[in-house]
């Protein structure tokens, strides 16, 4: 039998900024990148939760910074990529994990909920873009954190649900105009158990209940059940991957909710 050579799954020596990578998913992926050997930047607004980040990161044997951000000010996301490039000499992977929600009606929702939501979650993926792609060396990897509220009906989130509508669409466009050089894709989680929601999606509550009804896999997610997929869309063994929107759902995929 002749030999078989293939691309690890592996982010052993990246460099890496995540972008709301001090609490929930945007953590557990920093993490997840500095265990498997990068050097990670994990970023937010708050100095506290940045310093905490990225000692756990240090305690990996990554290499970090302590930078906050606003994905709102363009010069402050212009800050974290000078650091990074002086840091690590190199960009190969950003994450742009910052998010924002209000739960509101479609015919409740004010401008100053809806401009909030989206200008973090949907314009602030294009700030980080436009900020980071410049530096990022060939072969460099994107990835932005949209939700399965993109393309499901759910109430009460309209604000959410377009600007995550808005993520995959530029997923897409930003993928096609950024290649050979840079690849940029989305990972669309369903339901996440996170500090955040932890009250909200309790075992033994209603919400939770019809949630492991509903999905195929018969239960919500933890947050780290989505590392893995950053990790495989940061690695070199999806080289031939972009423009593409992962789905981490347990099988909820298109029913109504």
């Amino acid at each position: 039998m002749s030999s078989y050579e293939h691309t690890p799954v592996s982010v052993d020596e990246k460099r890496a900024v995540v972008v709301g990578g001090t609490s929930g998913i945007g953590q557990v992926i920093a993490l997840g990148f500095a265990s498997e050997g990068a050097d990670v930047i994990a970023t937010s607004r708050g100095q506290e939760k940045v310093t905490e980040t990225a000692d756990a990161i240090e305690n990996y044997g990554a290499n970090t910074a302590r930078i906050t951000c606003d994905v709102t000010d363009q010069d402050s996301l212009d800050a974290v990529c000078e650091t990074a490039t002086e840091e690590f000499g190199g960009l190969d992977v950003v994450v742009a994990s910052q998010g924002a929600i209000s739960r509101e009606t479609v015919l409740s929702i004010g401008n100053d909920d809806w401009d909030f939501v989206t200008d973090v979650a949907l314009n602030g993926v294009r700030k980080v873009t436009q900020a980071m792609a410049p530096a990022m060396d060939e072969g460099g990897s994107i990835i932005n954190i949209s939700s399965m509220a993109a393309r499901l009906a759910m109430a009460n989130l309209p604000a959410y649900s377009a600007a995550k509508g808005g993520v995959e669409a530029f997923t897409r466009a930003s993928a096609k105009e950024l290649a050979p050089e840079i690849r940029v894709n989305a990972i669309a989680p369903g339901f996440v158990i996170t500090p955040q929601n932890a009250e909200t999606y309790a075992e033994g509550t209603d919400k939770r209940t019809e949630i492991n009804e509903r999905t195929p896999l018969g239960r919500v997610a933890d947050r780290e059940e989505i590392v893995g997929a950053a990790v495989f869309l940061a690695s070199d063994a999806a080289s031939y991957v972009t423009g593409e929107v992962l789905t981490v759902d347990g099988g909820f995929g298109d029913s109504a909710f």
